[in-house]
């Protein structure tokens, strides 16, 4: 054996040799096997690619500056709202929010920012918050699952318009057990994803650190928030919307306190302007208030501004952490400052005391200066002294009567007094820079003779010029004291220039003996930017003397007067600026002169001799072509109308119009030439065949929006306003008028305020026609004529809707109940909603309802529709005198003119005898004749079926939610039956309405007499077998009967053995029931000791299962820690 020589090794075969590595997508590996199966996966592809496409929508909302995205966290009560809107407002603002209320708006990223606003456990606001929230972080309770506000709310956003959801699963660390918590996300997941799509995003939250929700999950969070892309709904397309984050009441105080409270006021409201333009005039309906009109719309300063605005931050990738602590949240305590409904409150910490020596910040030393300020400021603005320059000896005085050359006089012997500061002689202490402020308000663009210049300090020796110039009179001024050198800050002291001297810098003689200290000074700043401003004020002139005719047209503050007479004006007010070199301080203005006023002519007064031009034929002739003629040849304009490109068109129209005016054929043939080249570029291209018909609208949607921009890019932002109203992003002040005061004294900040635009349609009220189901989960059917809150467009009201279905397409027919698990068509009077808008509808409000509260959603039809809906009715009357086939039928009209109105009206009798009207009868009233198909009786019940006109009532009543103390207690007309239940009153008895025994009598008819002629002519077995009754007694009921005693023997014995036969049964029946009585109760007593036996053994089978579930729960729970490995 060991002298046996080994194997040698085997070496391990490379099986990969000579094959070559393919890298890339084998097409071979890949490719079907037969031709059928390819031509289904080609299918599958094209399909799949086909359900990631969705209708082109156009998004009007700007992408420059978007309005920030509204992020809805809404979920039941206590399932962590508000600790995930601190969590994330601490992680993109860095800051600490002690109470979240109302919307909260912080920036994300370059491009974006976020308005974070909680949704409260209310109908109302769950309503409203659908309709405006572009995201909803819908928060689910792990511990408990699902409940009736999530189902509730996802409904809601059905009929509104569905929105991006992002669900947040929460006390997870509730749940112990890993296969539990595995096992209740995964079936959470399965029921979100059937109630939203398969694949919606699911975050989970395990717990709360420090208040807060770990940071990892809220980063995890916050970065999909940031990148998610949002598709414009229709309806919020088409309507512009605000969402207030900020309201003040404008109302004068004396009006509150002399109405104790009770006005209406005039309150003003901020936010971003979402969806769509809003234009100036509009109304706009705030849910949970009603209609209000609009005073005024001003656009502000954007208070939480994109950090993309910034050059420098463009360059840069990533957004710096100072842009991010930008925290817009005026209804919360941020930074201690606090908007309240009528005040604003400035909450500053630490203890401030008078004798304090403490060195405080800038904000808090202005609070402490606000607090020891002892006058207000209008009587500091009644006790000021302006003056017209800083060096004035005198300030300005308004008399009743100015005389012109007087007041000259003392301007000149102000200008002539002596040089003082004017500084000492404020009548309150100011420093430097409220002196230049001062200045600059003050009217710097006055011209005065002087010969002082009222210099404070010397000049310079590098701006001076010879002393001769104090002779001058004119003076050339800038646009304030600063500019005109008189800056005190510095010490330089500038120049005013006159107007005989030059507008030159003259160094003087000892310029290069100053020094390195002289070189280091600066040009004054009248000097700085001459030719800029120079071109500045030559183009304002320029545009005064223009017209604005976007401002004139869209522009209702001009009288008719005033703009035929702005071009007039203008003129004035440019030589009016040319001529201020040589004026007064004050100019006298005249009255403008009276136009004269020139009647509207629509048609344009023309002369004969032009008339007599068109009888010329050459010029007939020349314009012949341009119209419709007979001619075979068509003409080259009619060859113009093609649906191609328009770039094509404009193209081929500059070649050709050189060669229409040389020769219409050669026109015609390079035409052709440019439409065969059009047709061959479109056709032959093979990149413009593969654009389809989504590609084809997105292209034009883009070529749509680039249009608009280049239309409105050369327009100032007032113009622009005028035209399109204010763009989406802008931050807007508007104010309303006549506001319920409730709205103000009952203002809670948790409930989200929204102003919702109305377009002019939606202003007016009619019926609406809609397609409603009632919900499956709500229990009750609904009952015609029942009040229905009806949520619809921006508006939430009561109405009574009437239910009716569409019978064949002839009529529509009235429906007392709504159809189960069916369509049916609903009308009510409201206000006028477009078609194609969702609606869902309640019953109630109230936030006790046990059930699910939407009771049946639909989307609107139409308006005003023509088609009535009818109900059936079934008119019964009697005949009271019956002819062979005609009767006379009374009691089912009552006038002779409703008979008129059924002439001809089929009518039928209870047995089935059809029938028409004829006429009406003279009487009695309401009679008429009426023929039958057979005779009729007078016990027939006649009856006429027709339809009756159905009008619903008008009826309209807003849910004001927001003016009540309760927001979700407000109730609007009720049943009658939950009126008697609320008030503990009896439903009233009518007495014919109760159910009484009916007694009909026997009715008695005639026997049946066949004529003695007809029976003769009757075969036998046809003639009725009628015997008559016998009215005699027979012989057997005449004879008597007489018994022998053997005979009446032997009948008392027969008697004898009847009756005891007779009683023998009777006791054996008795015996039976006995033994009967006894069986039962003894299988009665088995019975129960059957089942109690069952018991026992289900006891005890109950008991052994459980033992198993138990132990296999343990053996889970260990983990296989116990078992033994095997070896």
């Amino acid at each position: 054996m060991e002298d046996r020589p080994h194997k040698p090794h085997r070496e391990k075969k490379d099986k990969g040799k000579g094959k070559e590595k393919h890298r890339g997508f084998n097409e071979k590996a890949f490719a079907p096997k037969s031709g059928l199966r390819a031509d289904r996966q080609g299918r599958r592809n094209v399909e799949r690619d086909q359900t990631r496409l969705h209708v082109p929508l156009v998004n009007r909302t700007p992408d420059d500056e978007p309005p920030p995205v509204i992020v809805a966290i809404v979920g039941p009560p206590g399932v962590g709202k508000t600790t995930l809107l601190k969590s994330l407002v601490r992680r993109y603002s860095k800051q600490t929010l002690n109470n979240a209320k109302g919307p909260i708006t912080v920036v994300s990223g370059k491009k974006r920012r976020l308005t974070f606003i909680e949704c409260n456990n209310d109908l109302n606001s769950m309503i409203d918050i659908g309709k405006i929230a572009d995201l909803v972080l819908l928060m689910i309770d792990a511990s408990f699952g699902f409940e009736m506000e999530t189902f509730e709310f996802l409904n809601i956003l059905q009929a509104h318009g569905f929105p991006k959801v992002i669900g947040v699963l929460t006390h997870l660390d509730l749940i112990k057990k890993a296969a539990t918590l595995r096992a209740t996300k995964k079936a959470l997941k399965k029921r979100f994803w059937t109630e939203i799509y398969a694949g919606a995003k699911l975050f989970y939250l395990s717990g709360v650190l420090n208040g807060r929700y770990p940071d990892s999950e809220i980063l995890n969070l916050s970065r999909f928030i940031s990148v998610m892309k949002f598709r414009p709904l229709v309806f919020r397309n088409t309507h512009t919307y605000v969402l207030a984050d900020r309201i003040e009441d404008l109302t004068p105080r004396e009006q509150i306190r002399t109405s104790g409270g009770k006005c209406n006021r005039t309150v003003t409201m901020y936010g971003y302007v979402r969806g769509t333009h809003l234009r100036t005039g509009a109304r706009v309906h705030v849910p949970g208030v009603g209609d209000l009109a609009v005073k005024s719309v001003e656009a502000l300063g954007d208070p939480c501004p994109l950090p993309g605005a910034d050059p420098e931050q463009e360059k840069k990738r990533k957004l710096s952490e100072k842009k991010k602590l930008v925290l817009h949240a005026p209804m919360c305590d941020v930074g201690g400052v606090m908007y309240d409904r009528d005040a604003v409150w400035i909450n500053v910490p630490g203890s401030f005391t008078r004798g304090n020596d403490v060195i405080q910040g800038e904000g808090e030393q202005m609070v402490m200066d606000l607090q020891d300020a002892e006058v207000t400021l209008e009587d500091v603005v009644a006790r000021s002294q302006v003056r017209l320059l800083g060096s004035s000896a005198k300030h300005l005085t308004v008399e009743e009567e100015v005389d012109i050359e007087g007041e000259d006089d003392e301007d000149d012997e102000g200008f002539d007094g002596e040089e003082s500061d004017s500084d000492g002689e404020d009548d309150f202490d100011s420093d430097e820079d409220g002196d230049e402020d001062e200045e600059d308000n003050q009217a710097s663009l006055f011209h005065s003779r002087g010969t002082n210049t009222g210099r404070t300090s010397l000049r310079q020796p590098t701006r001076s010029i010879p002393s001769s110039s104090k002779q001058h009179t004119e003076v050339e001024y800038a646009e304030s004291d600063s500019d005109l050198g008189n800056d005190n800050d510095g010490g330089d002291q500038g120049r005013v220039l006159f107007d005989n001297e030059e507008d030159e810098d003259i160094p003087s003689a000892d310029e290069g003996d100053k020094g390195v200290d002289d070189e280091d000074e600066e040009t004054p700043r009248w000097k700085q930017n001459l030719v800029t401003r120079t071109q500045a004020t030559l183009s304002s002139v320029q545009k005064a003397r223009r017209k604005d005719w976007m401002k004139l047209i869209y522009s209702s503050e001009l009288s008719p007067e005033e703009i035929l007479r702005d071009l007039k004006d203008n003129v004035e007010k440019a030589q009016e600026d040319e001529d201020e070199m040589i004026d007064d301080f004050f100019r006298v203005k005249t009255k403008a002169g009276t136009v004269e006023e020139i009647l509207d002519r629509s048609k344009e007064s023309l002369s004969e001799e032009e008339l007599k031009r068109w009888e010329d034929e050459e010029v007939l002739e020349s314009i012949r072509h341009l119209f419709i003629t007979r001619d075979d040849n068509p003409r080259d304009d009619e060859m113009s109308h093609n649906d191609g490109d328009e770039d094509a068109n404009e193209e081929g129209k500059e070649d050709l119009k050189g060669i229409e005016d040389a020769d219409p054929a050669a026109a015609l043939t390079a035409k052709k030439e440019a439409l065969k080249r059009k047709f061959d570029a479109q056709y032959d291209d093979p990149e413009s065949a593969k654009l389809d018909f989504y590609e084809e609208k997105k292209d034009e949607m883009a070529r749509q929006l680039a249009l608009n921009r280049a239309e409105f890019e050369g327009i100032d932002a007032e113009a622009r306003i005028l035209v399109e109203g204010f763009r989406p992003g802008q931050y807007i002040r508007i104010e309303l008028v006549d506001v319920p005061c409730e709205l103000i004294e009952n203002f809670d900040p948790t409930y989200p305020l929204i102003l919702g635009g109305l377009l002019p349609a939606e202003e007016r009220f009619g019926f609406v026609q809609v397609r409603i189901k009632r919900h499956r989960w709500f229990t009750r059917t609904l009952k015609n004529n029942d009040p229905l809150i009806i949520s619809v467009g921006w508006r939430r009201f009561q109405t009574v809707p009437i239910y009716s279905l569409d019978d064949h397409s002839i009529r529509m027919r009235m429906l007392k109940y709504t159809p189960e698990h069916m369509h049916c068509y609903a009308t009510f009077y409201g206000p006028v909603s477009l078609p194609n808008t969702g609606f869902c509808a309640f019953n109630s409000l109230d936030g006790s309802s046990l059930g699910f509260r939407i009771s049946a959603t639909g989307v609107v039809l139409n308006i005003d529709r023509s088609a009535k809906i009818v109900k059936k009715i079934k008119l019964t009357g009697v005949p009271y005198k019956i002819f062979k086939n005609t009767a006379f039928v009374k009691d089912m009209f009552n006038s002779a003119l409703e008979v008129v109105k059924f002439e001809g009206a089929n009518i039928r009798t209870v047995s089935g005898i059809r029938g028409q009207i004829k006429k009406a009868l003279p009487k009695p009233d309401g009679a008429f004749r009426a023929t039958f198909e057979d005779k009729v009786l007078k016990s027939d019940i006649i009856f006429l079926r027709a339809w009756y006109s159905v009008q619903p009532r008008k009826y309209y009543n807003p849910v004001t939610s927001l003016l009540l103390s309760d927001k979700g207690k407000w109730t609007g007309m009720r049943l009658t039956g939950q009126v008697r239940r609320d008030g503990g009153l009896k439903t009233p008895l009518n007495v014919n309405s109760t159910y009484k025994p009916i007694e009909r009598p026997a009715r008695r008819f005639n026997p049946l007499v066949v004529p003695k002629k007809l029976q003769a002519a009757l075969p036998y077995a046809s003639k009725p077998k009628v015997m008559l009754p016998q009215r005699g007694q027979t012989y057997l009921q005449k004879r008597a009967v007489v018994m022998e005693p053997e005979e009446r023997k032997a009948v008392a014995l027969l008697q004898q053995i009847r009756a005891l036969r007779k009683d023998q049964v009777a006791r054996r029946k008795e015996k039976k029931d006995e033994q009967k009585r006894e069986r039962r109760k003894r299988l009665a007593k088995e019975e129960a000791l059957k089942s109690e036996k069952e018991k026992e053994k289900k006891k005890e089978h109950m008991r052994i299962a459980g033992q198993k579930s138990k132990r296999a729960a343990e053996s889970e729970e260990g983990g296989g820690r116990n078992k033994r490995r095997k070896t």
